[in-house]
């Protein structure tokens, strides 16, 4: 569960810096990539939120008061 966690973290994260990018006209994710691989990577980073959304409470120390 901890590799699936930082998989998703690092999507979440190179979600959230492709959406600041696209204030300057950049999307990350269509650098060199076709259509197909751009949505495989678009709908990863909304599973990997999704899976941060319900799961992070049980893997964040901040977040889960027995410090597991």
């Amino acid at each position: 569960m901890k590799a699936m966690h930082m998989v998703a973290w690092v999507l979440v994260i190179v979600g959230g810096l492709n959406w600041g990018l696209m204030l300057f006209g950049w999307d990350i994710a269509t650098w060199g990539l076709s259509s197909g691989v751009v949505d495989t990577v678009y709908g990863l980073v909304a599973l990997s939120a999704l899976w941060e959304l319900f799961t992070h409470s049980k893997h964040c120390r901040m977040c889960n008061p027995t410090g597991n």
